[in-house]
């Protein structure tokens, strides 16, 4: 059983001023806990950084000028409903807006938590068609809400269709569950994803805490892994939940050793009700410049913004170069992670 309301959530945790002022409204998604996830959270730590992604609070019903229900405007990219198409090559479809697990820092509230329930049979035939009209389409987004709350039959019903369509079509299975609830995660519905091995699958997790990464969820990870399917972790950096350097650098190294590649660090978008999550631009480059010293390739994640106005994912990264020749060919001067500068003469001929 999930937690749904302060009610339930008093007899578990000794809830703040700040979560009990909480009231579900237009800016926020609903609450639901998952029993697992709440096992996580130190109930005499108001400030745990894994209650602070789960359990609301009164900042989640404010809002600012520079704030947007929709900043990334997928609204304005989408094709029909349940269809984003902001890259020219790759397509998001939201298969249901159901989440077992809501988290505080949702980029999608817009449409998340509505409880319109799955796609309907006509919305997956219209993306089907028009997955067929546009054959340059290489990705799909599974996603939503977690496309991981349909059943293994909905799912194996959904994704036959796609695939009819698109035999070659990569698609990224978007889910938070082997954190929020990782007994969702079972060989049956692994082995109805590789019945349909025609192109790949990618698993996208959403681990932002070490402590996140318990022994149910990495062997609900393995179980996808150990069948051919990558995982790729996209963490959130979140004020006062991951935004210092040794949290990340062992969450890092944490889903590395557990054969999850960390893919990216997200700077929180600009979405309503969130702005008590947003690290400053400044703190997050110096956290990415320190990662980048202490981290492997294989270990360090893109910093990345996804732009307002439907600007698209940006690297946020503080520039190598210092200086740069004036003329097309010459020398170009480094500084390195440690500091130091470095010198890269291009070629003369």
């Amino acid at each position: 059983m999930s937690v749904t309301s302060l009610e339930q959530l008093e007899k578990r945790l000794r809830l703040t001023k700040e979560e009990l002022s909480w009231k579900e409204g237009p800016l926020s998604v609903p609450l639901c806990i998952t029993e697992h996830y709440l096992g996580l959270i130190n109930p005499n730590d108001p400030a745990d950084p894994l209650r602070r992604q789960v359990v609301p609070t009164c900042h989640e019903n404010m809002s600012d000028d520079s704030e947007s229900p929709d900043p990334l405007e997928e609204v304005c990219h989408s094709q029909g409903e349940r269809l984003i198409h902001r890259y020219r090559s790759r397509v998001a479809f939201l298969a249901t807006d159901i989440c077992p697990m809501y988290c505080r820092h949702c980029f999608r509230r817009r449409f998340t938590g509505n409880m319109m329930g799955p796609a309907s049979e006509n919305d997956i035939q219209n993306v089907a068609s028009y997955l067929r009209d546009n054959p340059y389409i290489s990705e799909m987004l599974l996603t939503g809400g977690d496309p991981l709350t349909l059943s293994d039959a909905e799912l194996d019903h959904m994704i036959g269709i796609f695939r009819k369509a698109s035999p070659h079509l990569i698609i990224r299975i978007c889910t938070r569950y082997p954190v929020s609830q990782p007994e969702r995660i079972t060989e049956a519905l692994v082995a109805m994803f590789k019945r349909h091995s025609s192109a790949p699958f990618y698993l996208m997790t959403q681990f932002n805490h070490p402590r996140e990464l318990t022994p149910e969820s990495i062997r609900a990870v393995s179980l996808f892994v150990d069948a051919g399917i990558p995982a790729m972790n996209q963490s959130v950096l979140l004020k006062g939940v991951n935004d210092d350097a040794d949290t990340l650098e062992e969450l890092c190294n944490g889903l590395l050793f557990n054969r999850i590649k960390p893919y990216y660090l997200f700077q929180g978008d600009m979405v309503s009700g969130t702005s008590y999550f947003r690290v400053s631009l400044k703190k997050g480059m110096e956290i990415e410049q320190e990662l980048r010293r202490r981290l492997s390739g294989l270990a360090m994640p893109v910093y990345t913004a996804d732009l307002p106005d439907g600007g698209g994912k940006v690297p946020l990264c503080g520039s190598y170069i210092v200086k740069s020749p004036d003329k097309e060919k010459g020398s170009w001067l480094f500084r390195t992670p440690d500091g130091e500068t470095r010198v890269i003469t291009d070629p003369q001929s």
